[in-house]
């Protein structure tokens, strides 16, 4: 599994999407607290949840059990278990019975899968007037460092330190990507048959405070640095990573700028979006 043993350190270690997201997608999308959310490789519900109250029902899949289990998790300390269904499956399982939805959103996870068909099964699964929402970090963003309050988090010298123990070629799981990861999700959504994109950014830019354990985190929530990969040096590993951390920063004080978030809005249908009655 791609992110096997990652689940844990998720909550803690990955930077949010910028303030403003579930806004933003609420005004672009009329999302009125009714209708229902697929949320395809949902994580531990990072993004379906943040969504929670604009919907009336959250469905997340995803195949890795620590996954469904940290957003089941999240969802009971929200108070939205009873509105939530986490599914443990592969997006290529799809549609699993689970019905037709108004929104579907893949938040930095449709890079793994077979792109094509999983794009196809989630547009017959989306009601008239439905929309695919694909999130990411806006990648080509630079995010100064400059008037942080705290060290910046050393990202290259971690980078390094990643391959001194893995090896030069970037893993993503047990295999191996020389050339990372697919991208051009655009020609992927136009042969299926989607209209758009619609593009929004949710500009970051906040510093964020970090500590040691936070960054350390961070690292073994990825896919290409998943604490299994290290095998028995996984202790090793960490050592050398928190001494590395300790160098930069004595006081166990870093900062990262927020990432801003990019949105491409994909409607199933030619005419945009459905409009709905107002609640009553």
């Amino acid at each position: 599994m791609l992110f096997s043993g990652t689940a844990a350190y998720y909550r803690r270690g990955r930077l949010p999407y910028a303030p403003g997201l579930a806004d933003v997608l609420a005004e672009v999308l009329g999302l009125d607290g009714r209708g229902r959310l697929l949320d395809v490789g949902c994580g531990p519900g990072t993004v379906a949840l943040i969504l929670a109250h604009r919907f009336g029902e959250i469905v997340g899949v995803d195949p890795d059990e620590g996954m469904i289990a940290e957003a089941a998790r999240e969802a009971a300390e929200r108070g939205v278990s009873a509105k939530t269904r986490w599914v443990r499956a592969r997006a290529e399982e799809l549609p699993a019975g689970l019905g037709t939805f108004s929104v579907a959103t893949f938040a930095q996870s449709f890079h793994w899968m077979d792109r094509d068909a999983v794009a196809a099964t989630v547009k017959g699964m989306l009601r008239p007037g439905g929309a695919l929402v694909h999130v990411s970090d806006l990648k080509a963003e630079t995010r100064s460092v400059e008037g942080l309050p705290y060290p910046a988090v050393p990202e290259t010298a971690i980078g390094e330190l990643v391959r001194d123990h893995l090896g030069p070629v970037r893993r993503a799981g047990r295999a191996l990507l020389p050339h990372g990861t697919a991208g051009n999700e655009a020609a992927v959504f136009t042969r299926t048959g989607f209209a758009g994109p619609e593009r929004h950014v949710v500009p970051g830019g906040q510093a964020l405070e970090r500590t040691s354990d936070d960054v350390v985190a961070g690292v073994f929530s990825m896919s290409f640095s998943a604490p299994h990969l290290f095998g028995t040096r996984r202790d090793e590993f960490e050592a050398d990573l928190r001494r590395l951390l300790r160098a930069v920063s004595p006081a166990d004080r870093f900062s990262e700028r927020q990432p801003s978030t990019e949105v491409f809005v994909w409607w199933r249908d030619p005419t945009g979006p459905a409009t709905y009655p107002p609640p009553a």
